[in-house]
């Protein structure tokens, strides 16, 4: 279980902020589904999804920079509550799904092109002897505004998006699992979108985020 309870350059569990993160929402609780519960809300709830945030440098995504600046998108949430959760004890990961999301806004889905999220982030944790999914990716408002339950994780079971809203509708629709990894597979995760949305489309989200960039965002 080592790579999964050490720091990395992107999952900086030794980290001040992340070990007082880890403190203020673990606490001294010995039982690790509960400390892992306890994580996760912590959060799914307090980093705000941000779904246009920078993403093309491993800095973007260090978890000390999210528990800081509290915004960003599954990935970047998902390396955060492996690094919480890696700070309290509790082995963490990081798995990846190319997923189909029937909900999404239209103007999301204009910007993307499609409706599918390649490479969706969530945090794999070692639980009860069990690896369970855990995705913090939504915080509770926008889970309601979505028309679905916030997702919880009990450390019994996975947390995934459901494949139909509370109204019965269709919602996500997994499509491909990418596998689990002890660090951030940026380059993979960059040459998945690529194929995916396009290099024009990639390129321009980048270019809106450098300087003088205007960005393609509603």
């Amino acid at each position: 279980m080592d790579p999964f309870l050490e720091p990395t350059p992107v999952i900086d569990c030794g980290h001040p902020t992340v070990r007082a993160f880890a403190l203020e929402h673990a606490g001294n609780e010995s039982d690790p589904a509960k400390a892992a519960a306890r994580l996760f809300l912590a959060v799914r709830d307090v980093v705000t999804y941000d779904p246009f945030t920078p993403f093309y440098e491993p800095g973007h995504y260090l978890a000390s920079r999210t528990l800081e600046t509290r915004r960003g998108y599954c990935v970047i949430k998902a390396v955060a509550l492996a690094a919480v959760a890696r700070a309290a004890g509790i082995p963490a990961r990081l798995g990846f799904a190319d997923m189909r999301n029937h909900g999404a806004p239209a103007d999301m889905k204009e910007v993307m092109g499609t409706d599918v999220f390649a490479w969706h982030g969530f945090a794999e944790l070692f639980v009860n002897g069990a690896w369970r999914k855990a995705t913090p990716a939504f915080h509770a408002d926008l889970c309601r505004r979505h028309d679905i339950e916030p997702l919880v994780f009990d450390g019994a079971s996975d947390a995934v998006f459901p494949a139909r809203d509370l109204s019965g509708r269709p919602y996500v629709e997994y499509l491909a699992y990418h596998g689990s990894f002890a660090d951030l597979p940026l380059e993979r995760i960059m040459a998945g979108w690529r194929r995916v949305y396009g290099d024009f489309r990639v390129d321009a989200w980048i270019a809106a985020f450098e300087p003088g960039g205007s960005a393609p965002f509603p």
